[in-house]
């Protein structure tokens, strides 16, 4: 299954401190911890001797450095994977094959990231790219995670779709009266598909808008689960000057039909605290939260028979036959 060579989000890298975490990823259970120098490891949640979770162990300081302790037995592992100690054998020396099942893990955009599988050819070897992350010109902040009961495909789709703006956000991102979409440019890539030229009318586009405006999208899909928007309202109607804002979609797909998201802003607005921004946030995206859980199927339909479609929702439509290219299959039908 080519998803499990990908890499996936799977908690705020801030959570994942002095004890072990559990997370789900793609149907599988998983725990996250971090050894002696802070370094972040993810392994099937099972210890090997009988089964329990080791999400529900410690870690322990141990001469040789940090390792994770089984919470039935108190078997204690490595951060390779191996375990180093038995405690009802103290003698006991065990083996390289008692070890836990690990998989890869890093830290990018404020989130842990997770593979299960390495990928033969080395496609899936990057963490899906976020230009923004690195201009220094623009704040970070990480929203969620919001919880839905929904595929992934389903939360990447509506990411990318301006035609509901005016109905499920009314007043804020679009409004009832003003719903028609201008045509625009979508173009596959390597790693999914650009669409730009994308126009929407708003009454509140962000939370720093003044004034109504014409606001500019440009959406990226950079990942089957991932997708950046970057937005560039009218200049009149934001009270910052030369202001932008882009926002990565990351999506922990933790079963076929239900996911975790965060959104991560880069954004001009340097005067609003934390609160306020995540706030918007957090009222756009619940707005979308009960409609997309109402989708019937959950799954995303890749025969585009299944569904209907029109010119202004091609980027879908492109979306869909890029994930039926890729062979992807959690999630879709």
């Amino acid at each position: 299954m080519i998803e499990r060579q990908l890499w996936h989000p799977v908690a705020l890298a801030e959570d994942v401190a002095a004890a072990p975490v559990a997370v789900r990823v793609l149907g599988e259970s998983l725990v996250l911890w971090r050894d002696d120098v802070a370094a972040v490891h993810a392994w099937t949640d099972r210890c090997p001797h009988r089964g329990a979770q080791l999400s529900l162990g410690r870690v322990v300081q141990c001469e040789g450095g940090a390792r994770l302790e089984c919470p039935y037995h108190g078997w204690r592992f490595e951060a390779g994977g191996r375990c180093m100690q038995v405690p009802a054998l103290p003698e006991f020396v065990p083996p390289a094959t008692h070890r836990a099942m690990t998989h890869a893990a890093r830290e990018a955009h404020g989130l842990v990231w997770v593979r299960l599988d390495a990928p033969a050819d080395g496609e899936g070897d990057a963490i899906p790219a976020f230009a923004p992350e690195d201009d220094m010109r623009l704040r970070k902040l990480t929203c969620g995670p919001y919880d839905v009961e929904t595929s992934a495909p389903r939360l990447v789709e509506n990411f990318l779709d301006m035609s509901h703006f005016g109905f499920v956000h009314e007043g804020w991102l679009g409004a009832r009266d003003m719903t028609a979409i201008d045509d625009y440019r979508v173009e596959a890539t390597p790693h999914g598909l650009l669409a730009t030229g994308c126009k929407a009318w708003q009454p509140q586009s962000t939370i720093n808008s003044t004034a109504p405006a014409q606001v500019e999208y440009t959406y990226e899909v950079t990942a089957p689960y991932t997708a950046v928007l970057t937005k560039i309202p009218e200049a009149a109607s934001v009270g910052i000057d030369d202001y932008r804002e882009s926002i990565a979609l990351y999506i922990c797909p933790i079963d076929a039909e239900r996911s975790r998201v965060w959104f991560r802003l880069a954004t001009a607005d340097f005067e609003r605290d934390d609160t306020a921004l995540r706030a918007f946030q957090d009222t756009i995206f619940l707005q979308d939260k009960p409609v997309l859980e109402s989708q019937r199927p959950k799954c995303l339909p890749l025969d585009l028979r299944a569904e209907l479609h029109t010119v202004a929702d091609k980027a879908s439509s492109l979306y869909r036959r890029h994930l039926k290219m890729r062979g992807i299959t959690f999630g879709v039908c």
